[in-house]
């Protein structure tokens, strides 16, 4: 029965990806060229994604979603990246889902997700980092006063990306000051689901959206909130508790980063191939080389590695066991990987591989931020050197 089970879980697996594959091929590499040259967002592609159900993957059925897991949610994400699309622009709707499930009231629920699911509402955007803080959540700044029946926002956010394109906003603000303990410094942090359509017709002042220009097309911006005030209703779980909730979803945030960054390393590793194949030098295909052989070879060993340990990191989060090293681990060989094949696959184009009809170039700028976003890889390794090997803590 057992095998029967795992049969049919990869039949529907292997189903699924060619389902994404077919949709994404209706948008090919010059569409997502002139997104990248416009730093345009890729409105038609996400639109098809949502009419298809893919953003609404993580989303119970019972409020109108797939009811399917990050398992699947990681299958979606790769197939548009080794497609040679950017899941930047919709990936948040999936990474989102996880405060709003598990810590949201059942009214929010019932309010958004079934909108959501139907792409009557979009929630694209996370509105956490802030300059002096960085990766340092618990420094952050941004205040939310309670007043009344509302809160009152003041503060300063950065890469809040897809804010323009979104009608609700996640954000993580203090409601107390940072205590001076350490061990307290979690503690005073609140999340809020915000409903941006309310804020830009009654508020318009409150909230100052700057669009920043990426080296790839990103979407982001940086975020002044001015006196917001948004209704009380819009706290996520109890106050003071929103960093714990922030971190029940980043487990699942870097499966389905890592699930990107393998999707690019195919991406690069089926380019290189295909160009090594055909491109002739001195009398023969280069591919026929060992000095391109063997790197395309190692950087295949590298991406197959990560792929497996993003499928065991999706399997032990779906089944509600601890994930966190596993997580964290994918997403490091995952990005380091896919910039390996990156470079690899630049190398072998030589030239062509700068000229930007050959794709090489975009993919490359695109496939750099693994390594430091949705968390730098040195913090991965101080996770890893403290929670699994038992080291001191490093910061």
């Amino acid at each position: 029965m057992d095998d029967i089970a795992i049969l049919d879980t990869d039949t529907a697996h292997q189903r699924l990806s060619a389902e994404v594959r077919e949709l994404c091929d209706r948008f090919g590499d010059e569409y997502w060229r002139a997104r990248d040259r416009e730093r345009a967002y890729p409105e038609e592609f996400v639109r098809a994604l949502t009419e298809a159900g893919y953003l609404s993957v993580l989303i119970p059925k019972e409020y109108g979603g797939l009811g399917m897991g990050v398992t699947e949610g990681s299958i979606i994400l790769q197939e548009i990246n080794r497609s040679g699309g950017h899941s930047a622009a919709c990936h948040a709707q999936m990474y989102t889902m996880a405060p709003l499930l598990r810590h949201g009231s059942e009214e929010q629920r019932r309010r958004y997700l079934p909108e959501i699911a139907t792409g009557r509402l979009r929630l694209q955007a996370f509105s956490i980092t802030e300059p002096e803080a960085g990766s340092n959540t618990t420094r952050i700044h941004t205040m939310a006063v309670r007043d009344g029946e509302d809160y009152v926002v003041t503060g300063h956010k950065n890469w809040t990306s897809r804010i323009a394109q979104s009608d609700l906003l996640m954000l993580l603000a203090r409601t107390r000051p940072l205590a001076e303990d350490p061990a307290e410094r979690t503690e005073g942090i609140s999340l809020f689901l915000v409903d941006l359509r309310q804020i830009r017709e009654e508020q318009p002042g409150a909230l100052v959206v700057e669009p920043v220009r990426t080296m790839f097309n990103y979407a982001t911006n940086q975020v002044w909130y001015k006196g917001m005030r948004i209704p009380a209703d819009s706290l996520i779980g109890e106050e003071g508790h929103g960093f714990r909730y922030v971190i029940d979803g980043w487990n699942a945030e870097r499966i389905l980063l890592a699930s990107e960054a393998i999707g690019d390393g195919y991406w690069f590793l089926d380019r290189a191939i295909a160009y090594a194949r055909k491109r002739d030098v001195f009398g023969h295909p280069i591919g026929a080389d060992q000095g391109v052989q063997f790197p395309l070879a190692r950087a295949y060993t590298q991406v197959a590695a990560a792929d497996q340990m993003r499928t065991r990191a999706a399997a032990l989060f779906d089944s509600g066991r601890h994930s966190g090293a596993e997580a964290n681990t994918a997403k490091f060989l995952a990005s380091e990987a896919s910039w390996q094949a990156a470079n690899v696959c630049l190398d072998i184009h030589g030239g062509n591989g700068f000229v930007d009809t050959w794709n090489v170039e975009r993919k490359f700028r695109e496939t750099r931020l693994y390594q430091v976003a949705p968390v730098n890889n040195n913090l991965i390794l101080a996770f890893l050197g403290q929670h699994v090997l038992g080291l001191p803590r490093s910061y």
